[in-house]
């Protein structure tokens, strides 16, 4: 997955500092260090008007991929230029929360049944804590049901 990943710059989590330049990137790099993210091979870069790029290596497409969500669902970032690649794994299926979502109704719409809702929970842990806190415009990971299910 390379390019833009678009999020809802108006939704997300809000950290109490403008997302530009050097203070920016500080404040998302100790965001993914909070949730406990691997970035060993990553950079996260932001410049002067607030584009936010990811730049490296990671570990696993799915680090890779939490790392893209936990940038991306800050208040303020209106999109991740994703210019990194990942060793090992596949990629995953975005998929932006809407009004009334739930992650059942999630599941039923990439897997077919509401029960694999607890694979998508999984999928976006640490950034999500309960399966009913979601809110609209969240950017969440769908995996591969191949992946989901093994």
């Amino acid at each position: 997955m390379f390019g833009m990943i678009p999020f809802v710059k108006a939704a997300g989590r809000g950290l109490g500092a403008m997302i530009k330049g050097k203070k920016g990137k500080d404040t998302l790099k100790k965001e993914v260090e909070d949730l406990g993210l691997d970035t060993t091979g990553i950079e996260i870069e932001v410049d002067d008007d607030g584009g936010v790029s990811l730049i490296g290596e990671a570990a696993t497409q799915e680090m890779k991929e939490k790392i893209i969500l936990a940038v991306g669902n800050v208040e303020g970032v209106g999109g991740v230029n994703d210019k990194s690649t990942a060793r090992s794994g596949r990629t995953s299926q975005f998929h932006t929360v809407k009004s009334g979502d739930t992650l059942g109704e999630i599941s039923k719409t990439y897997y077919g049944t509401w029960r694999l809702y607890p694979e998508i929970f999984e999928a976006n842990k640490p950034m999500l804590s309960h399966p009913d806190k979601i809110y609209p415009g969240q950017v969440l990971r769908i995996p591969d049901v191949k992946t989901a299910t093994s």
